[in-house]
């Protein structure tokens, strides 16, 4: 179901973009930490 306008289209790709962007910054320190150091748990 299309809701037409441009405010759909742009509000869509924000949801989409703030989901990538959340899980960039919480797969960056964890791939950095776990390649340059030993985890410690």
């Amino acid at each position: 179901m299309y809701d037409g306008g441009v405010f759909g289209g742009y509000t869509r790709w924000a949801v989409v973009f703030l989901i990538i962007f959340v899980l960039f910054i919480l797969l960056v320190p964890a791939v950095t930490t776990t390649c340059t150091t030993t985890p410690v748990y």
